[in-house]
């Protein structure tokens, strides 16, 4: 999953982006409003993290911006405005959620997960084509029910990916754009050695490659 953080504080956007790497995210850093409009017109994100006093252009006038373009993108206001006033007027807007500063990042992440759950359409916790079981929160994969299998940070961050929207072909980029933010080197062969770490721990027929176009995981009909 890739995340577009949009934070003017140079400790919290640092804290907050190095806590989402940890949490197995490709996490992008921006720190004003219109460079976030910016980058969100010409790169694919799943998820924003949106502050409110944002210098230039404020968190709710790029919050409306967002909205405005029928742009369904989860979104998320981290700001320490926690006035009953800017909440209102922050979920109206169309934000997902909205976590007051300080916060612990657990129940960030926590929340995060929820939102991108309602997005996808589902109330469970965990990801699943009816072979693999995925848990976000535990990063634990199952297989037929019964395999516990660990992972790293980017073999998960693959793995979700693909399960999120099983039957669907992601293509190299589509996968390395949603495991890897700005500044992540990315071997060429990358990809290939996730999928075959991946593959080893759950089984070859886990992962299809489609000749030339990409990998899936087969959807449970």
């Amino acid at each position: 999953m890739r995340v577009l953080l949009v934070e003017d504080d140079p400790m919290i956007g640092d804290a907050i982006q190095g806590a989402l790497k940890d949490g197995s995210y490709a996490a992008d850093w921006v720190k004003d409003g219109s460079t976030a409009l910016a980058t969100l017109s010409c790169q694919h994100y799943d998820l924003v993290l949106l502050d409110l006093g944002l210098p230039g252009k404020d968190g709710l006038e790029v919050l409306t911006s967002i909205r405005a373009k029928d742009n369904p993108i989860p979104l998320l206001i981290i700001t320490a405005r926690d006035g009953l006033d800017d909440r209102l007027r922050g979920l109206d807007g169309g934000a997902d959620d909205y976590v007051s500063k300080p916060f612990q990042m657990a129940e960030l992440l926590a929340r995060m997960r929820a939102v991108l759950r309602r997005k996808g359409g589902t109330a469970t916790p965990v990801l699943s084509n009816g072979v693999v079981t995925l848990d976000p929160a535990t990063k634990v994969a199952c297989v037929d029910g019964d395999v516990e299998v660990q992972m790293s940070n980017r073999e998960f961050s693959l793995l979700q990916a693909l399960l999120v929207r099983p039957g669907a072909i992601l293509s190299r980029s589509d996968l390395e754009d949603r495991i890897y933010g700005w500044g992540d080197e990315v071997e060429s062969n990358a990809v290939e050695y996730l999928i075959h770490a991946l593959r080893r721990k759950l089984g070859s027929a886990v992962i299809k490659n489609i000749r030339g176009l990409g990998w899936m995981v087969s959807k449970n009909d």
